[in-house]
């Protein structure tokens, strides 16, 4: 394939950035810290995803320097504190990717997740006094993406179930338990057991290549697509939604279901 990147367009963005923080540059990008961009930085991932799904290459391309404007964001923001620069972490990904595909940029054959979990583990230190062989845990990400991730290298140890029955047979057993916590009473076992069940139906849609976060957007969605509908045929009818019965409302949901996705 043939190379598109154009030095002069990635010199030029960096030299945008220092001007932006510099002394008479922009007041809120001067203003700006690494814990102040946090929350931005996960709201263009999330955008990221939706142009995703929506098959928008245009958007796709847009959403995706936005994403940027963060790396180049925190990286000037380093440099400033002559901590690092963009140089640094560009080094530093281009020779984690050479070290953790050792069958592309050595003699090594054969590849498997395995081995790219292996040797992540060991660039981190696991297996040394006071590690673990799940791996670092991400407590930023979301609990259902945490949770698949968590499985999954607790998978690559042999920590896992032999076919699909085990997880699938393990939420009607989460169940029950749930089951008896509500009508114990007790709200933090409650919670205790309705996060087990949660778990363990991350783990089945792992084992059907299915990612729960996505899965869960989506059903959610499909519900508010399917409210409004609904809601426009309470308005077709000249009705308010807050004096209709709960079996009024559940025969117009049944007729929005027919009309959505």
């Amino acid at each position: 394939m043939k190379r598109t990147f154009e030095e002069s367009e990635w010199v030029r963005l960096i030299e945008t950035m220092e001007k932006l923080r510099s002394p008479g540059g922009c007041e809120w990008d001067i203003a700006q810290t690494h814990e102040t961009l946090k929350p931005y930085l996960i709201e263009e991932a999330y955008e990221v995803l939706d142009a995703i799904d929506r098959g928008n290459d245009e958007e796709l391309a847009e959403e995706l320097g936005d994403i940027l404007l963060q790396v180049i964001f925190h990286s000037q923001i380093a440099a400033e504190r002559k901590a690092f620069t963009i140089t640094d972490v560009v080094r530093s990904l281009t020779n984690k990717l050479v070290r953790r595909h050792p069958h592309v940029f050595s003699d090594s054959k054969g590849y498997s997740y395995r081995q790219w979990e292996e040797i992540k583990a060991k660039e981190k230190g696991a297996g040394s006094t006071g590690s673990s062989s799940i791996g670092k845990i991400n407590k930023a990400l979301p609990a259902l993406s945490l949770a698949r991730r968590v499985q999954e290298n607790a998978s690559v140890v042999g920590f896992d179930w032999n076919e699909i029955s085990g997880p699938r047979n393990k939420i009607n057993e989460e169940i029950e338990e749930l089951d008896c916590a509500i009508k114990g009473g007790d709200k933090k076992k409650i919670e205790e057991e309705l996060g087990d069940l949660l778990f363990t139906i991350a783990n089945l849609s792992r084992f059907l290549d299915v990612d729960p976060e996505s899965a869960l957007k989506r059903s959610t969605e499909k519900f508010v697509n399917r409210f409004r509908d609904m809601e426009s045929h309470i308005e077709e009818y000249g009705l308010e939604i807050e004096s209709m019965t709960i079996d009024e409302l559940n025969h117009l949901w049944e007729k929005a279901k027919e009309g959505t996705n």
